[in-house]
């Protein structure tokens, strides 16, 4: 049986059922398409605003730090105590640099969902092109002439 035969014994109801079916499927497979390659870059988002936020915490806590060493300096005018809180607020400093270059290189890792895209497009361009199968005009008896038929 080919699939004109079987498509010429189905009803009108059974068609839309199918068509609703199918597209229904579609759909469901474009959204699991999308949700998977979304999940990858939100890992990626993930890492990258938690080390945006730590850098943030250690870029706070050395605030302090800092301060502290500036008055130790002024007060002491020497560099024992003063240059170790120097050197600590410092350290913090780079770690917070460092945590900001990870994160810069993870933002920039995220991809849009091209693949998804693409899928979408490539749905749409067949939809776009699919036009409706021509009825039969068939009359059963006498037309009233106010009212309009369309012959599609």
């Amino acid at each position: 049986m080919s699939a004109a035969d079987d498509g010429a014994n189905r009803s009108l109801g059974q068609l839309v059922a199918t068509a609703t079916t199918e597209l229904s499927a579609l759909v469901h497979d474009e959204i699991a398409l999308a949700k998977a390659e979304l999940r990858q870059d939100a890992r990626r988002l993930g890492i990258g605003g938690g080390a945006v936020a730590a850098a943030g915490v250690l870029a706070l806590f050395s605030l302090p730090v800092l301060s502290f060493a500036a008055a130790y300096g002024i007060h002491n005018l020497g560099l024992g105590l003063a240059w170790s809180f120097l050197i600590t607020g410092g350290a913090f400093l780079l770690i917070a640099a460092v945590l900001l270059l990870l994160a810069v290189a993870k933002f920039k890792k995220i991809k849009k969902p091209e693949k998804s895209i693409a899928s979408a497009k490539e749905t749409a361009a067949v939809l776009g092109t699919v036009k409706p199968h021509p009825r039969p005009v068939t009359v059963t008896g006498p037309t009233d002439a106010s009212v309009t038929r369309s012959s599609v």
